[in-house]
């Protein structure tokens, strides 16, 4: 049976972090790595953190429906799931996990349905996320504002996940994760 994880969270809760902290080889995961047309951040590889695509390739593709799910995050940042990128998962015999937005990771599942466990990371405090944001140095004080104002909606939408994980303790977050999915995945 095809099973696919979900991990969605606000920008800033941790879900990158809990992913890379995760035994992926050890649980036969394989990151899916996402398709975006923004430029590369520093230290960022292409067909590695994402296919970096032109705006023109990205809409190009959906046009062509080589997208299982895909969204304008902001304007004019789109972010999505190549078809193509499922089918190498499989064939290399891993699941999928996914590192998402929150409106993609409730499109997945709805796409999967009970192949799919969707697990939402919750930050401690909108507070929290903003000091987090900041401390990364990654974006300008008004992106982090829009970050921000994205996070208190999406937060709204955390009771639409099979389960919900605080990240106000690292360590903790990462181990229920990781039993989550264990769990998941030994069912038939």
């Amino acid at each position: 049976m095809r099973k696919y994880i979900i991990i969605s969270a606000p920008s800033g809760a941790g879900k990158s972090t809990i992913i890379n902290s995760l035994p992926l080889k050890e649980l036969r995961l394989s990151f899916s790595i996402s398709a975006c047309n923004r430029a590369p951040r520093k230290g960022e590889k292409d067909k590695e953190d994402y296919y970096f695509l032109s705006t023109k390739e990205f809409l190009k593709r959906i046009n062509n429906d080589e997208f299982i799910e895909w969204e304008e995050v902001y304007h004019q940042h789109y972010y999505g799931t190549l078809k193509s990128e499922i089918n190498r998962i499989f064939e290399s015999k891993h699941f999928p996990i996914f590192d998402i937005d929150v409106a993609g990771g409730l499109r997945l599942k709805e796409f999967y349905k009970e192949n799919a466990l969707a697990i939402f990371i919750m930050p401690p405090s909108v507070e929290e996320l903003e000091k987090r944001l900041s401390l990364r140095n990654t974006d300008s004080p008004e992106n982090v504002k829009k970050r921000i104002d994205k996070a208190s909606q999406e937060i709204d939408l955390a009771p639409q996940f099979d389960t919900i994980i605080l990240n106000d303790d690292l360590e903790k977050a990462i181990r229920e994760t990781q039993e989550k999915i264990q769990t998941f995945l030994a069912k038939d």
